[in-house]
């Protein structure tokens, strides 16, 4: 259990979203304009989807109680999306093979990391496959409009900047869950439960 609650910060909102920004500010600086708009459309629809399906849950009840269903993992979506991205640009140059091995073991973190909700008992298996298959529908999907171009970028640097960004996984993670609730219950006109603190203290019920 310690071992999965340390694991699965890696996908933590204030590490994964400010990396999927790092990837489209490099595509930027590249002037890689079409993979730039694509990865932005794609992550950003996921991301919205995400939002949508947990606060459709907290403020309309709108979940799928035979599944045990109440929105998609968006840790597991963050992770499947956003690390085979990263392998496509910084294995584009190499062969086939490689690049494929590189996207399996992307899907592989993500999948490790919808392991790791399962296991700290925060997250359905229905909400950890629906955030795997979104995920990997982004990243895959991401990795296969832009084969064949040649993006410039300089590795080393990225892998740097990635590597710069580890110390906020020492933070205290954003209150995504606070904020989502606050606006399903503005949305619905609901009044928040008089015991319910945030939806960070009650993350098996909404997660």
């Amino acid at each position: 259990m310690i071992f999965w609650a340390a694991f699965t910060k890696l996908a933590d909102s204030n590490f994964t979203m400010p990396l999927a920004a790092l990837l489209a500010i490099w595509l930027a600086g590249a002037r890689a304009w079409k993979p730039f708009f694509l990865w932005c459309l794609l992550f950003g629809s996921a991301i919205v989807l995400v939002v949508a399906t947990k606060i459709a849950y907290i403020g309309w009840g709108a979940g799928i109680a035979a599944i045990n269903f109440t929105g998609i993992s968006g840790h597991t979506m963050r992770a499947t999306a956003i690390t085979p991205a990263l392998m496509a640009l910084l294995l584009q140059n190499q062969s086939r093979q490689i690049l494929q091995l590189g996207l399996l073991a992307g899907i592989g973190f993500g999948i490790a990391i919808g392991i790791s909700r399962l296991a700290i008992h925060v997250h359905s298996v229905s909400e950890v496959v629906s955030g795997c298959l979104l995920g990997a529908v982004i990243g895959l999907g991401f990795a296969y409009l832009i084969r064949g171009k040649e993006i410039a970028l300089n590795r080393k640097l990225l892998i740097i900047c990635i590597t710069a960004l580890l110390p906020v996984l020492t933070l205290k993670p954003a209150p995504t869950e606070s904020w989502m609730e606050n606006v399903a219950y503005y949305l619905s006109g609901k009044e928040r439960p008089a015991q319910t603190t945030s939806l960070e203290s009650v993350t098996t019920e909404y997660h």
